[in-house]
């Protein structure tokens, strides 16, 4: 079956680094799009960035340009957030989700990992 597994979130001081982790599995990775979604409690959920597996062409919200990068590791079929320069307005749960390039229907989520930045 379909998993999408994410790690790596956690507490950090502003101007710090986080490195996020989604390892993908049951589906073939190389035709989806994957992102990082995130959300705080009261909002809607918000795309951060996201990747095309097949060629690595990625798109980022304004609010991460240049503080974040996306990345995918085609061998392990794990798709990664680098995170710098966290500021405390990216405190948040942070999903991975994957979606179908080929097939719409087909999209998935992680379990969520939280991302807190404080003092």
């Amino acid at each position: 079956q379909v998993q999408l597994v994410e790690s790596g979130g956690g507490l950090v001081q502003p101007g710090g680094s986080l490195r996020l982790s989604c390892a993908a599995s049951g589906f073939y990775f190389r035709s989806y799009a994957m992102s990082w979604y995130r959300q705080v409690p009261g909002k809607e959920r918000e795309l951060v960035a996201s990747i095309a597996v097949r060629d690595g062409n990625t798109n980022y919200a304004d609010s991460v340009k240049g503080r974040f990068t996306i990345s995918r590791d085609l061998a392990k079929t794990t798709v990664y957030l680098q995170m710098s320069s966290l500021k405390p307005e990216d405190t948040a749960v942070y999903y991975c989700n994957a979606r179908s390039l080929v097939l719409s229907q087909y999209n998935y989520w992680g379990q969520g990992t939280q991302v807190t930045v404080s003092s």
